[in-house]
């Protein structure tokens, strides 16, 4: 006889990189965009793909946002990333002399890392994604192009940005996404109807917008689109503002480093001990402490689904969300505490489920009003749209005012400019410039002081450039905006090759 399940837990991971100053450098740049593809994206695909070698079926829901997935696919990006994992063992190997444990250890992990580049990832990161989800494996997530702050977007932007960002998914993985991982997780009252509209069924907000009732998945409003809540009592157990396990003294210590190498040697030992006096990394204590806190999690899990079934009496979900880069990049163990988890939940009596899993399982409760919300600081826009950033809001504003008034008189709804049969390079141009600048990573930059000098400078580029553009067009003087273009060498071809102005266009109009 089998046993009905204690309930249903969803993993779901999102992966996201600010945009590059193609292929430029910052602060951060390229070597963040390859730490995280050497230290996340290649364990935890090498892992799914492990457990689903398994006969494991339904492990996570992977949201890619289309700027990451396009930089995993560049030539460019992919020649760095191997030469990157070169880098990286002959770093291992150069501190051998002085710290032989560690290095022998980032030997074999370096060179793992290069063995599973190598053998999938050297046609880019679609055909690894691809393979996963078609193995049953995980659902992919989609989203808007460019990663913008959807709330701020007037109504026609939004909805091209995301049905720019859907085209470029099923152009990339071969079908289009049922669901989104909205940037931020922002949301507007009413976007609901924009998400219906493109196609999408379902959507995670973070565990507030519903009060916390995150149990079931929850139609919004009366549009049948699903959203489906972040439950906290479970995802901070593992990384909350204040504490989580990667803190343990166990784990590697993210912030010491020995900067002749670029390794890192020490264990966090405590979180008020300095990095000087920090005990040296032992891969066999931390082994030990990914067991502890993988046991400890699925205990959580079950009682958190336990607590609910009693409050409701059905089977209830609980979903942890997390970003992709916290498994392998901040915490180093973080893939090995996946792949524990993920084998412990089932012998548990948990179901495993993506998110399309859990909804088609039945997992959904009445309808729900939402408020507007993201996951930001006080789970509200104020990372977004706050004082500090209030220039960004205003900019935005202009660069989108400027973008649909060239578009409009380049691609006009009527008359004898009207040509939808053939692309306009130079409106691709302007749109792909007015996504760059819309992006929501450069508010957060600045709230979060985080490279906001770079934030400041990349969008005041970008807006710039749609300023200047849109002039030109909307004056006619394309053989001008072709020269003045040809001078921004980072903008050559457009990032998203399904980006095509012609959809942002006003409709037609019908004689009268």
């Amino acid at each position: 006889m089998t046993t009905a399940p204690v309930g249903t837990f969803c993993l779901v991971l999102h992966s996201h990189l600010p945009l590059l100053a193609r292929h430029g450098r910052w602060p951060v740049g390229e070597e963040w965009l390859y730490q995280s593809w050497a230290h996340s994206y290649l364990p935890v695909v090498a892992t799914l793909r492990e457990l689903a070698a398994e006969g494991r079926t339904g492990l996570a829901t992977l949201g890619v946002t289309p700027v990451l997935a396009a930089q995993l696919d560049d030539p460019y990006c992919l020649r760095g990333a191997h030469d990157w994992l070169g880098d990286w063992t002959l770093r291992a190997h150069s501190a051998a002399g002085r710290l032989p444990e560690l290095a022998a250890h980032e030997h074999r992990v370096s060179t793992a890392a290069t063995a599973e580049f190598e053998a999938h990832w050297r046609h880019g990161g679609s055909p690894a994604l691809r393979a996963l989800r078609d193995s049953g494996a995980v659902e992919l997530l989609g989203g808007p192009a460019a990663h913008p702050f959807q709330p701020l977007l007037a109504p026609r932007v939004r909805g091209f940005s995301l049905r720019a960002g859907l085209a470029d998914h099923a152009l990339r993985l071969g079908s289009r996404p049922a669901g989104i991982w909205a940037p931020e997780c922002g949301y507007a009252p009413g976007m609901e109807h924009d998400y219906a509209a493109a196609g999408v069924e379902r959507f995670l907000v973070d565990g507030p917008a519903l009060r916390g009732d995150t149990a079931l998945a929850r139609p919004v409003g009366d549009s049948g689109v699903l959203c489906v809540g972040r439950d906290l009592d479970v995802t901070y157990r593992v990384w909350s503002p204040r504490r989580g396990y990667p803190g343990s003294p166990e784990y590697r210590d993210f912030h010491t480093w020995d900067h002749a190498s670029g390794l890192k040697p020490a264990r966090v030992t405590g979180r008020r001990v300095p990095s000087e006096a920090k005990r040296p990394y032992s891969p066999e204590l931390a082994a030990g402490a990914v067991q502890r806190d993988a046991r400890d999690f699925v205990d959580t899990v079950v009682a958190r689904l336990h607590a609910l079934r009693s409050a409701s009496g059905r089977p209830a979900l609980t979903v942890a969300a997390f970003d992709t880069e916290l498994f392998g990049h901040w915490w180093h163990e973080g893939p090995d505490w996946l792949a524990a988890v993920l084998r412990l939940l089932p012998a548990a009596g948990v179901a495993v489920r993506t998110l399309g899993g859990a909804v088609s399982d039945g997992l959904v409760g009445d309808p729900v009003t939402l408020p507007e919300c993201s996951w930001g600081s006080g789970k509200d826009w104020r990372v977004w749209t706050g004082p500090q950033v209030a220039d960004f809001v205003s900019r935005g504003d202009d660069v989108q005012r400027a973008l649909l008034s060239a578009v409009d008189t380049v691609l006009p709804g009527s008359g004898p400019l009207l040509r939808r049969d053939v692309r306009d390079p130079l409106a691709d141009l302007l749109v792909d410039q007015a996504l760059h600048a819309l992006s929501s990573d450069w508010a957060f930059m600045v709230s979060k002081d985080s490279a906001a000098d770079y934030a400041h400078a990349r969008s005041a580029t970008h807006a710039g450039r749609v300023g200047e553009l849109s002039g030109l067009l909307r004056a006619g003087r394309r053989r001008a905006a072709e020269r003045r273009s040809a001078h921004w060498d980072d903008a050559r071809s457009p990032l998203f090759g399904h980006v095509d102005a012609r959809d942002l266009a006003a409709p037609p109009t019908t004689p009268g």
